[in-house]
């Protein structure tokens, strides 16, 4: 019991830290200037992945409906002493931008209590939600952070990487609608995720068998 316990933790711990630093490269304020309707599109989808595999692992392997917003919760807290460590550093990161994660994971939840504990439902249901919302919720990400040019003007960089040099401004022309694009691409990628953390527990437990 002490190992299948310890390779659960470890799990949470993995994904819980890969989702945060996600959410830190999401802030990249240059390029977010240049690339922000790209960048926000990868980082909604990216960060979905994450909080979806994660967070269905969890539930699934306490099969306590609440405990895929605890896990959100996790994400949120780690990412806030991340983002603080940056900050401290004097990196120009907003603070209060992390906790979208929590109304999808609350979805996830409500999937799972609703289709009383079915799986299936909770990958295929509850992959569409969290898929389709958090490219919404994430929408706060661009409203609550500050301005990208005044913050890049503030805090100059004396050089890029020649891959992180923009060539040209793409939006409107790469994509029209982020959201949409997230949220499509979302909801779909997000159930094959989701149906990847039910299998993880199952693993899980043929390991320590």
């Amino acid at each position: 019991v002490w190992l299948r316990r310890c390779t659960h933790y470890l799990f949470i711990v993995v994904v819980a830290v890969n989702s945060t630093l996600l959410t830190i490269n999401a802030g990249d304020y240059i390029f977010y200037t240049d690339w922000a309707w790209t960048s926000y599109t990868v980082f909604s989808i990216s960060q979905t992945l994450m909080l979806i595999v994660g967070a269905t692992y969890y539930l699934t392997f306490t099969g306590v409906p609440g405990t895929a917003t605890y896990y959100a919760l996790i994400m949120t807290v780690y990412t806030w002493i991340a983002k603080g460590a940056w900050f401290a550093l004097g990196y120009p990161y907003d603070f209060i931008v992390t906790p979208v994660w929590l109304p999808s994971a609350m979805l996830l939840d409500l999937v799972y209590w609703a289709t009383k504990k079915n799986k299936h439902s909770l990958i295929l249901f509850g992959g569409v939600l969290v898929g389709m919302s958090l490219p919404l919720f994430n929408m706060v990400n661009l409203i609550t952070v500050a301005d990208p040019l005044e913050t890049a003007f503030k805090y100059p960089r004396p050089t890029l990487p020649p891959y992180m040099t923009p060539i040209e401004p793409q939006v409107g022309k790469f994509y029209n609608s982020p959201v949409a694009l997230g949220a499509g691409a979302g909801a779909v990628l997000a159930c094959t995720f989701a149906a990847l953390g039910c299998k993880l527990n199952t693993w899980t437990y043929r390991w320590m068998a």
